[in-house]
This record gives structure tokens, sequence and C-alpha cells, in this order.
């Protein structure tokens, strides 16, 4: 085939050189930029930046207002709350005046006063979400109890005495029941 048609071959070689010999210019003409071009892309990032720039500070600005919004926010909730457990309790505090201004003659009619007294706080405690732990007769939880002392007895880890009340708020331990426990012998 190269017999009958020399010329082809040779033709061949002159366009792979032509070809080659245009790529660099042809690469060049695509990767040279205008000037003009160059001036307007850069005046439109240079925008673009100042645009995004401005957003950054308007958005810092408002997350600093929104943090600052909710500490003070935060802090008037627990003031309210402080305010609204306190105004829950006054009555036992009104309660405990008139147990000891009436009781100061006999202290025996204090009992039964202190224990309505007593059960009063309970209940605002109760209404509040807090609930007592620890009862004589209870199984010992060291989840909600502190023991502070272990007794001989018929069963084991059973609550024979309560040393101080413990209180809980749902799954939330407030403070443990501090009590004596019997151990089996």
């Amino acid at each position: 085939m190269n017999k009958h048609h020399p010329h082809k071959k040779d033709a061949h070689k002159k366009d792979e050189k032509d070809v080659q010999a245009d790529a660099p210019q042809q690469e060049a003409d695509e990767t040279a930029p205008e000037p003009q071009a160059d001036a307007a892309q850069i005046a439109a990032l240079n925008a673009e930046i100042a645009d995004l720039k401005d957003k950054l500070g308007r958005l810092a600005a408002d997350f600093e207002n929104y943090r600052k919004r909710t500490a003070q926010e935060a802090a008037q909730a627990q003031s309210k709350g402080v305010s609204q457990a306190a105004e829950a309790m006054m009555p036992v505090y009104d309660d405990l005046e008139r147990a000891m201004t009436m009781g100061g003659g006999d202290p025996a009619k204090l009992i039964p006063g202190l224990q309505n007294v007593q059960q009063k706080l309970v209940n605002i405690f109760s209404g509040l979400g807090l609930e007592l732990t620890g009862k004589e007769g209870e199984a010992f939880d060291p989840q909600w109890h502190e023991a502070i002392q272990a007794i001989p007895g018929q069963h084991d880890d059973v609550i024979v005495q309560v040393y101080q009340p413990g209180f809980r708020m749902g799954d939330r331990l407030v403070r443990p029941a501090r009590v004596i426990v019997s151990k089996k012998v």
C-alpha cells in the first residue's frame, strides 16, 4: 500500500508536524488571559470577598447578640425559679413562726404542729418535682442511698433507720438518703 501511494505517508507526517507545531500556539492562545478580562474578574472577586466579609461580620454580631440574649434569659429563668421555690415555702415559714409563738408555754403542743409543717414541706417539694428517698423497710439502693452504717439483721441490704432523708427529681439525685442498713449474719 505504501509502495503505491508514497505521497500519502509523507503527507501524513507533514500533517502531524503541523498539528504538533500548532498545538503550543493554540494552548498559549487559550490560556493567555486578556488583560481586560483579568481586571474585570479581579474586581468581581474583590467585590465578592467584600460582600462575604460583610456577611461574616453581620453573622458574628448576630451570634454575639444571640449569646448575650440567651445568657440573660437563662439568668432570668433561674431567678424566677428561685423566687417561685421561695414563694412556695413561705407558708412553711409562717407555720413555723406560729408554732414557736404558740408552743412556747407547752413544748408538747409543738410536735403535732411540726409534723404538719413537715408534711406541708414534703407536699411543696412534691409540687416542685422532688421525691423523698430512703424509708425504713425499703431495699438499699446505692443510686439513691448512702449507707453510713451496717448492722446485723435478718435481711441483707434493707434500710433499718433513716438518718437523713434524700431527694431526687426524676432520674436525677438531688441528695442521697443517709441510712443505716442491715446485713444478714
